[in-house]
């Protein structure tokens, strides 16, 4: 399998790498890939050529129409959200941190507290699952007894203090008459006197551990005391999402001496979620997207929340879209007949990502007249790379180019000032101070992702932002 790596930068798009074919259409290797590589230089191949990618697509593979069904149910399921992938990836250094905190309980056979806060989407429980399968398997190496794991979602509770009781099932499996009047009362007994040589070591991954939080936060502070008793077997493993948590319960745990390691699991950049994404479609045979497409899908969900679970359903929806393209259905999402390689594009894409994402200026983009929609497409083929501003002639320029290639009538120069003029009063364009117009500087309030994302969707603007 050819080695994937995503566009640094969406407008440098070229075929495939020349070492993986020669002339379009036709590969040297049959072996195919799952994401295409955009690394030919730009001399070499022209501006449009991504629309013709020389890449067996998914309806290469298979002719009839149920194959075509089975492949695009095979890259939903690949990108479903409770597919977990076999390794860890981008969270190694979190998982690595996990993995040694359990393990040096285990060696010193040391009850000890961690608590993991992140928000939704960033590879927590993933994490976590990965490091129980990895500490079963490293205690049966060093021949150490088996852990015992209790794993609770507390939203799942009753009551939040019906955690004891959980708890207790697996410290005391035979209850025992006694005079204690809880659960919670029960343990601290037991940890509090030596245990027989039978005893375990017991994992407990406490998930979603922001619900356990009540008025006097009582149940919280005795959950993380439990493992402070001189011969408690608890490792205590918090999760939640609440990144401000433990700045609101550690001082309190920390004057009872029960203050927990604390791993934080940052949103997803751009990048990583990108590689996320290839690494799931690498094990397709087909391509199933074109690479911007997945890189436009990176940028706006890193920018929105770093969300790899939502990163997964905008590409779920990218692939339902281009089911409708594929059986010729009429609908809101239809972007037209689709072509000999049905892949994912960015017009398939911005349309997904509209259906989870809005924001005002997006809509403001999309509802301007054709002609200001040039200007602002222009605006940001102008501003990129370190260039932040251009004069109003510099401007225009750039639209009558992209006008002249798309066949239409430019507006006229007082015209065009007239219309970035009403682009400045919408906080889509900024002046700058000049005494003749032509020589007024330009620059941009937004931000380009927006502009791609609302106008990709537009058939008439799907290369001009490239």
């Amino acid at each position: 399998m050819p080695t994937i790596a995503g566009s640094e930068k969406s407008e440098e798009v070229s075929l495939l790498s020349e070492d993986t074919i020669s002339t379009p259409k036709k590969l040297k290797s049959r072996q195919r890939i799952a994401v295409s590589n955009l690394r030919t230089p730009d001399k070499e191949v022209k501006q449009d050529s991504h629309e013709n990618l020389a890449v067996d697509s998914l309806s290469d593979c298979l002719g009839s129409e149920s194959r075509d069904e089975d492949q695009m149910r095979a890259v939903k399921e690949a990108l479903h959200v409770s597919k977990a992938p076999s390794t860890i990836v981008c969270r190694e250094d979190e998982h690595r941190r996990v993995f040694e905190f359990v393990k040096g309980c285990l060696d010193q056979q040391k009850a000890g507290s961690l608590y993991i806060c992140g928000c939704p989407g960033t590879g927590k429980s993933l994490s976590i699952e990965k490091v129980v399968k990895q500490v079963g398997d490293w205690s049966k190496q060093a021949c150490l007894p088996p852990v015992d794991t209790l794993s609770v979602n507390c939203t799942s509770l009753t009551k939040t203090a019906d955690i004891f009781s959980k708890i207790l099932e697996i410290v005391e499996p035979v209850k025992e008459d006694n005079c204690y009047s809880s659960p919670l009362h029960r343990l601290q007994s037991l940890f509090s006197q030596k245990q027989d040589s039978s005893s375990r070591m017991m994992l407990i991954i406490a998930d979603e551990m922001d619900f356990l939080i009540t008025k006097d936060r009582g149940v919280l502070h005795d959950l993380f005391m439990l493992t402070i008793f001189p011969f408690s077997t608890c490792i205590l493993i918090g999760v939640a999402n609440a990144i401000d948590l433990a700045d609101r319960f550690l001082p309190k745990l920390k004057s009872l001496n029960c203050k927990p390691m604390v791993i934080t699991f940052p949103a997803y950049s751009k990048d990583q979620i990108l590689r996320i994404l290839q690494e799931r479609l690498m094990v397709l045979p087909y391509v199933a997207f074109q690479s911007n497409a997945l890189e436009l899908c990176a940028r706006k969900v890193a920018a929105a929340s770093g969300d790899m679970r939502k990163a997964l359903s905008v590409c779920r929806s990218a692939i339902e879209i281009l089911e409708i393209d594929i059986r010729g259905s009429p609908g809101p999402e239809s972007q037209g007949p689709t072509p000999d390689n049905p892949v994912v594009r960015m017009d398939h894409m911005a349309a997904a990502l509209s259906k989870t994402f809005k924001s005002p200026v997006v809509d403001t983009i999309q509802t301007l007249p054709q002609h200001q929609q040039i200007i602002i497409c222009s605006a940001a083929k102008a501003f990129r790379g370190s260039k932040k501003d251009a004069t109003i002639g510099e401007l225009n320029k750039l639209y009558l180019e992209i006008c002249k290639s798309r066949v239409i009538s430019p507006a006229g120069i007082t015209e065009f000032t007239n219309m970035c003029t009403v682009l400045n009063d919408q906080g889509i364009l900024k002046f700058g101070q000049a005494r003749g117009n032509k020589l007024k500087r330009v620059s941009l309030r937004v931000d380009e992702s927006d502009i791609t994302f609302a106008l990709q969707g537009v058939r008439f603007f799907r290369n001009c932002l490239l």
